[in-house]
């Protein structure tokens, strides 16, 4: 049977076609990890919610509490192996690893695919949405054709020498940790979600009469929502409570393509009260007001009155429940108003825990993490609230990043490639000499 792996291996490798399948697959599935390391580095927060979706799937309580660290080490593993690919560099070693990867990705692709336990893997974060099967069938195609280049990929040689392909591993593995650091304490450098900087945000699916909303009404301290045709009666003891919108078969997908964000206060949808296209709103967003300092609590409230003092209006949207509400409310007084939100929407719309919104007419204008603004300028009646997200500018931040990074690559195969073409210019102006 051995005798007969080696005999195929010899003759795959004697074939004129061997190199450029080689070549091809290289940059295929080299190409994959690239794209699939990169989207997740530019957004760890979102590589973090996605992987406590799948512990919690999976029942992996062991490891809740490390989804921070993977969120930088994955992406930071996927994006320099493409690199590697790619490049040819540690050529026995690169597809080894990502076949060992493959090992943990295919069976658990299966497991999502038959059961959807998470609805979306997650593979291209934001960027790019597949289904669980046709993850499944992508990791079988990469499967395999890093199974051909496992035996044949050193039958191509990498385009940099063996010193120069450790320095282009840690090189690419620094660019995703930047990448991702920034992502972290800011803003993702790249915004793949529905509600970027320049789109217009608020309630887009106006309701056009009484049918589409529903009516809470509260019975003996309990409280039950009523379509406009089953109303009860108030003489039989029930209070009206308020009302909120009725957006029927929509997800969360069709709603963000909608930039329709969803804003209650006590079930009463606000959304056009509160994102009003007439006034200009800083947002407080608190996914988990469970996991926020309460030593913010003065800074908050400086905030509001600032943003007051600016013309501005400061609200607190929160996915916490009544009681966490009235807890964070009796311990740190705050002087703005707290509504509720879809926990989904409140991530999508920015990431950070609690994160800053600017809103101006009804379009987003900036959005960083609270622990990233600069609140010195906020508090100073002459900086202006648009100008607060000025020293972001994630494009030109990412660039900054790129451009060093793809000038050293060429600079590296420029170098490496020195000694080759003077070793060959000197041996051929010596035969030439011997000839004469």
């Amino acid at each position: 049977m051995a005798s007969k792996i080696v005999e195929l291996h010899k003759k795959i490798a004697a074939n004129p076609f061997n190199k450029i399948a080689v070549v091809v697959l290289r940059i295929v599935i080299g190409a994959t990890f690239v794209v699939s390391g990169f989207v997740k580095a530019i957004d760890p927060m979102g590589t973090v919610y996605k992987l406590q979706e799948y512990f919690a799937a999976l029942d992996y309580t062991s490891l809740a509490g490390s989804e921070v660290v993977l969120s930088f080490a994955l992406p930071a593993l996927e994006l320099t192996l493409g690199v590697m690919l790619i490049t040819g560099c540690l050529r026995r070693m690169t597809p080894l690893l990502l076949l060992l990867m493959m090992c943990v990705m295919l069976p658990l692709t299966y497991f999502l695919a038959t059961t959807n336990a998470v609805p979306d893997c997650g593979c291209f974060g934001d960027a790019f949405k597949l289904t669980n099967w046709q993850t499944f069938w992508k990791n079988v195609a990469l499967t395999v054709g890093l199974i051909y280049l496992l035996f044949q990929n050193k039958s191509v040689p990498c385009i940099y020498g063996p010193v120069v392909q450790w320095i282009v591993m840690i090189l690419t593995m620094v660019l995703s940790l930047a990448i991702s650091y920034i992502g972290y304490n800011t803003q993702p450098l790249l915004d793949f979600r529905p509600y970027k900087v320049g789109t217009h945000i608020g309630s887009k699916m106006q309701p056009v009469s009484e049918n589409d909303f529903l009516f809470i009404y509260e019975k003996n301290g309990k409280q039950q929502e009523f379509v406009l045709d089953s109303v009860p009666d108030e003489e039989d003891g029930w209070n009206f409570v308020g009302r909120k919108k009725l957006t029927p078969d929509l997800s969360l997908a069709q709603k963000a393509a909608l930039n329709a964000v969803s804003i209650y206060d006590e079930g009463t949808d606000v959304t056009d009260e509160v994102l009003d296209s007439t006034e200009n709103q800083m947002l407080l967003l608190i996914p988990d007001m469970d996991k926020v300092n309460h030593a913010y609590a003065f800074v908050l409230n400086d905030l509001a009155k600032a943003c007051e003092n600016k013309g501005a209006t400061f609200s607190a949207i929160t996915s916490a429940s009544h009681a966490q509400i009235e807890e964070w409310t009796s311990l740190t007084r705050p002087t703005y108003p707290i509504y509720m939100g879809d926990d989904s929407e409140i991530k999508m719309l920015a990431r950070g825990n609690p994160a800053i919104v600017y809103v101006e007419n009804g379009t987003v204008m900036w959005k960083r993490t609270f622990s990233s603004l600069p609140a010195k300028k906020l508090l100073s009646s002459t900086v202006p609230l648009a100008q607060l997200g000025d020293d972001i500018a994630p494009t030109f931040k990412l660039w900054e990043l790129l451009w060093p990074y793809i000038l050293i690559m060429i600079a590296l195969l420029f170098v490496n490639r020195i000694y080759p073409v003077v070793s060959f210019i000197v041996n051929k102006f010596k035969k030439t000499e011997n000839k004469e």
